[in-house]
């Protein structure tokens, strides 16, 4: 058997097939393209769905590759086993309509076993096989597989519902007896273990599946198809005799270098395997271009680094580490995926940050921990919120208390955890529950037409009542969906409250209060002004979200939207913070479109035909075979339902109203178009100017007359994010003028008020003195204790300043008589609070009527 490392294990998969009439398909992106019913590309045969159901024809029927693939769902195994991986590599090689089973098992046999392949030893290989396919048996005991190495099985037979099915043959690896003395039993009973390792699915698509047909009737396909999958990792550890797939050459060298990192020996140990694993899948996501957040892949990418930084911990990182093995990854790949030496420098920015900001998390937890230490033992909830709140294993937490001397309630963690996966599954069957319509809903299958694309009045039908809402046989009132909300108007001469769209597509009318009946012919009118705001501001979202990709890159992806007639909303992701300049070029970008007056082209077409034109389709949203797609001038194309201007002119201008972080690496600009844009504006820099208005209040009622400074002039709007970069600016320097005003007013204060201190105190006062203030600041006051203190030689200065509100106290002592005591008793009698050291302290209170009885309180004391 010869020795191969995985860049040689792909090339000669490649080249064997090639040299067999294959035609050698690149690996797609790991994000599906505009493909929005899956998370990830989870097999090699994915991206390769349009030849198998016909969408496309490929330059050859035959076809192979080495496809990128991710598959999170059993991610709690990655680690613990032997073979688990969340990102992988799959080989495979397809027939599409063209060879069929026999020659597809030849191509096998002769690519593991041939001398100038793989060269695996026959007798190490096992191949199970469904059995009623008696061509397969037949084919591999002709080349030469001992019967006892062909093994019946009934699960070797692929169906998912109906459609095409058929049965398929399993090869696998024999590492021999040192691994399990059990022989063959443990694959006939598809026992787990470590011994026979399966490396290679050959699936014959001949049948059409159908539910309640019995499986020997199925039908025969009239065009059979070959489906194959490989996983590279699994060929790596055979060929190169290592023990788990953790220690061949796509794994190791990142393990050495956790180990030089950590100081930490392998030895095995399910965090170098975690780690490992888990920084493959983040650099090969983000390198093609995913992002982390809080929902759909990039929620899937943040529990990933999080899970890494974790087991980090246990290996005793306490800073972000795993941004330190992107290189040793990138060596790694990049002979075989040469573009993700481009993108290095981005990888490395948003695992970095992503960490730095873990890393805030757990140093939270760790005070937590340590602050909820009881009788020398960490409760088993207190361990469950360290876990769940925090992110730290239970292991890190054993670590912990192992340090510290005490000891964890393990059985009361896993029950907590217990008690929470128990909460989830009741949460989802409640959310199921919640999103079930009423059964009158669910029944109501009569046809309603929208015809609000072209009409804004209508003379129709009500077809239906459900208590306070109706159905219309045609209406051209616009239902809440797409990020778009419903229209505004009347039916009837009755306000429209709501709209929405029923199970079977029809659109619901929430009205006021109403007397109508089914049979009615009713007057449906869409308020026009409201519409046309709503059109402008959704076809400005369009344009928007073209621009933020020609600005920040093509990672960033629309999170969710709003577009009403007040405003359009719009959320995105992105790696790094956004500067205003940014945002003012995408605002630019989008002005500039909007003036180069594009069409609005609307067409209808195949999902597959708009693909091909580059339509933006939205992850999570549900597309039929025909789609409606939105095309400005071919810069901005997506598919949607939404209603739109005729002519991107018609938009007249757009300005970014505001913009903020609204998540981890989530960031939302809301915005409005037309023609009324500063008066728009005003409205939305309302906060700004109140904080305007507020300190120059604040200097007039300091100085209780005209402010005695010129304040820079208010600067004029342009309708443009621009005028809140300038607000902004003109209040900073409003600040800035205010702070040395009061700076400048504070000392003018001070210089009078201690020039003048003599009158305040008494002819020949004695060395233990109380006196009562004028209202100054508390600067001022701690500047004339000093003075009274030393012009009087005292002993004790105790000085109480109050203004109408509060009052303030200080007490300054030569040590013998305890200052903070004096503050505190004052304090008790005045219901306030105070202290110090035993020469300086202070305090106050807003109990201003108790300050005379804590006085004679004080006097006595002195």
């Amino acid at each position: 058997m010869r020795f191969m490392t995985a860049k040689e294990i792909r090339e000669t998969w490649l080249r064997f097939f090639n040299e067999r009439g294959h035609t050698i398909e690149q690996s797609a992106s790991l994000i599906p393209q505009n493909d929005p019913t899956l998370l990830w590309i989870n097999a090699g045969v994915a991206p390769l769905k349009k030849y198998f159901d016909g969408s496309e024809t490929p330059k050859s029927p035959r076809i192979t590759n080495v496809q990128k693939c991710i598959r999170t769902n059993d991610i709690d195994n990655v680690g613990r086993t032997a073979r688990h991986h969340t990102f992988f590599e799959m080989m495979g090689n397809f027939s599409i309509g063209n060879y069929f089973k026999v020659e597809a098992i030849e191509f096998g046999f002769e690519l593991l076993t041939g001398k100038d392949y793989f060269d695996i030893p026959l007798d190490k290989l096992y191949m199970t096989y469904y059995p009623d396919d008696s061509l397969t048996k037949e084919t591999w005991l002709r080349l030469g597989v001992k019967e006892n190495h062909l093994i019946p099985n009934e699960n070797n037979f692929w169906e998912i519902g109906d459609g095409p099915s058929g049965p398929d043959t399993e090869i696998f690896f024999d590492r021999g007896e040192s691994y399990d003395k059990r022989g063959v039993e443990l694959i006939e009973h598809d026992i787990e273990n470590e011994r026979y390792i399966e490396i290679w699915n050959i699936v014959f698509s001949q049948y059409n599946a159908k539910s309640g047909v019995d499986r020997k009737d199925y039908q025969e396909l009239p065009n059979k198809n070959i489906d194959t999958g490989a996983g590279l990792e699994r060929f790596a550890c055979v060929l190169q005799g290592t023990k788990t797939n953790f220690e061949t050459d796509l794994f190791l060298p990142i393990i050495q270098k956790i180990e030089k990192m950590s100081g930490v020996k392998y030895e095995g140990q399910m965090a170098f395997k975690v780690i490992a694993d888990h920084i493959r899948t983040l650099v090969m996501t983000i390198s093609d271009g995913a992002l982390l957040s809080n929902e759909g892949r990039g929620y899937v990418l943040r529990r990933i680094l999080r899970r890494a930084v974790k087991y980090g911990l246990v290996l005793g990182f306490e800073k972000p580490f795993l941004y330190q093995l992107i290189d040793t990854v990138i060596d790694i790949m990049k002979p075989f995926y040469k573009q993700i030496e481009q993108t290095r420098n981005i990888v490395e920015k948003v695992i970095y940050k992503e960490e730095e900001k873990f890393f805030e998390t757990i140093r939270e937890g760790e005070k937590h921990l340590l602050n909820s230490i009881v009788d020398h033992r960490i409760d088993g909830e207190v361990a469950f919120k360290l876990y769940d709140t925090y992110g730290f294993p239970i292991e890190l937490t054993l670590e912990y208390a192992e340090e510290h001397n005490v000891t964890v309630d393990v059985d009361g963690f896993n029950e907590a955890l217990k008690e929470q996966k128990m909460r989830s599954r009741l949460a989802r069957k409640e959310t199921a529950s919640m999103k079930s319509q009423e059964e009158a809903f669910l029944n109501f299958i009569e046809k309603s037409e929208f015809i609000g694309y072209n009409e804004l009045t209508s003379e129709s039908t009500i077809i239906a009542v459900f208590d306070d809402a109706i159905v219309l046989d045609k209406t051209p009132f616009y239902a809440t969906s797409g990020g778009q909300v419903k229209d505004q108007g009347t039916i009837a001469g009755y306000q429209v409250l709501d709209v929405t769209k029923m199970p079977h597509g029809q659109f619901l009318h929430k009205l006021e209060s109403h007397d109508l009946n089914v049979g009615d012919v009713v007057l449906a009118i869409v308020d026009e002004d409201s519409r046309e705001k709503t059109m402008i501001n959704h076809s400005a979202t369009h344009l928007l979200h073209q621009a933020l990709k020609d600005v920040l890159g093509n990672h960033s992806h629309q999170q969710g939207s709003e577009v009403s007639a007040h405003n359009m909303r719009f959320d995105f992701n992105h790696f790094d913070a956004i500067t205003d300049n940014e945002l003012l070029r995408i605002e630019g970008i989008v002005n500039e479109h909007i003036e180069k007056a594009h069409n609005v082209d609307i067409t209808y077409m195949p999902i597959d035909e708009a693909k091909k034109l580059g339509a933006q389709a939205l992850f999570g949203e549900k597309y039929g075979d025909i789609v409606r797609v939105v095309n400005m001038g071919n810069y901005s194309i997506e598919l949607c339902g939404g209603t739109h201007v005729k002519n991107t002119k018609d938009i007249k201008k757009y300005a970014i109203t505001s913009f903020e972080s609204i998540g981890s690496g989530i960031f939302r600009i809301e915005g409005v178009g037309g023609q009324n844009i500063e008066e728009a504006m005003r409205d939305y820099m309302k906060n700004l100017y109140n904080d305007v208005e507020t300190l120059i209040d604040k200097v007039k009622r300091i100085e209780s007359k005209d402010v005695p400074f010129n304040f820079i002039e208010t600067p004029r709007l342009i309708g443009s994010y621009q005028d809140i970069i300038n607000l902004r600016n003109y209040l900073e320097t409003l600040k800035q003028n205010v702070k040395a005003y009061e700076k400048d007013l504070n000392e003018r204060l001070s210089r009078d008020f201690l020039k003048n201190i003599d009158t305040y105190i008494p002819k020949n006062p004695s060395k233990k003195i109380i006196l009562e203030l004028p209202d100054v600041e508390q600067n001022i006051l701690k500047q004339a204790i000093d003075v009274i203190y030393d012009k009087i030689k005292a002993e004790v200065v105790f000085i109480i300043s109050k203004s109408t509100e509060k009052a303030t106290y200080l007490c300054k002592t030569d040590g013998n008589t305890n200052a903070s005591e004096l503050v505190k008793l004052l304090a008790s009698k005045t219901k306030g609070s105070g202290g110090g050291k035993p020469t300086l302290a202070q305090g106050g209170t807003k109990e201003l009527a108790l300050i005379s009885e804590g006085v004679k309180a004080l006097k006595e004391v002195l």
